[in-house]
C-alpha cells in the first residue's frame, strides 16, 4: 500500500472544520451557556470538531496512531456528537428515558 494512500481532501470534514469556523465567528453565543457564561466543555468540544475538520480536510494524516486518531474525520464526527449531547443536557434535555 502506498504510503499517501487516504490523503488529499476530505469534503465533508473540511466542510464541517470551515463550517464551525464561521459560526463560531458570526456567532460567539454559540460556545456559551444559557446564561451568557462561557461554556468551556462545549468548547473544547467544537474546537476539537474543527480542527480535526481541518486537519483531515486538507488531507493531512499524522503518521503517530493517536494524533491521526485524534484529527480523522471519525473524531471530527464524534466530537459534533459529544458538543451535541454537551448542549442538549446543558439545556435540559433528555437522551435517555427515565
Amino acid at each position: 500500500m502506498s504510503r499517501n494512500a487516504g490523503t488529499g481532501l476530505h469534503w465533508p470534514a473540511l466542510l464541517t472544520g470551515l463550517a464551525l469556523m464561521l459560526a463560531g465567528t458570526v456567532y460567539p453565543r454559540l460556545f456559551a451557556q444559557a446564561d451568557g457564561r462561557a461554556d468551556h466543555g462545549l468548547a473544547v468540544l467544537l474546537f476539537w470538531a474543527m480542527s480535526a475538520g481541518f486537519v483531515r480536510g486538507v488531507g493531512f494524516v499524522p503518521r503517530q496512531r493517536p494524533w491521526r486518531w485524534l484529527f480523522s474525520g471519525q473524531a471530527c464526527m464524534a466530537a459534533l456528537v459529544l458538543a451535541a449531547l454537551w448542549a442538549g443536557r446543558a439545556h435540559g434535555l433528555r437522551f435517555v428515558p427515565a
